[in-house]
């Protein structure tokens, strides 16, 4: 006995792309948008870092170099802090 669809069900019967690759599909879709968002939050905190760590060596350069003092060096890596 047919029922409304022609007997074939409501999408076209089993067709085998669709129900092989649709659930493929599916987590290979979920695995990147989980994975852009842990690069994205590894991006973030990497950034923040980074920052103070430049100015610090900065310093250390300018120090090394004879640009600034002793005092001078002190002062402004307690400001950094």
């Amino acid at each position: 006995m047919m029922n409304y669809y022609g007997g074939y069900g409501g999408y076209g019967g089993d067709f085998l792309p669709f129900n092989v690759f649709g659930p493929v599909l599916m987590i290979a879709f979920w695995v990147a948008v989980i994975y852009g968002i842990v690069l994205f939050a590894r991006s973030l905190s990497r950034h923040s870092g980074r920052d103070d760590d430049r100015a610090v060596e900065i310093l250390k350069e300018r120090y090394a170099k004879g640009e600034i003092s002793k005092e001078e060096f002190a002062a402004k890596k307690k400001d950094l802090a």
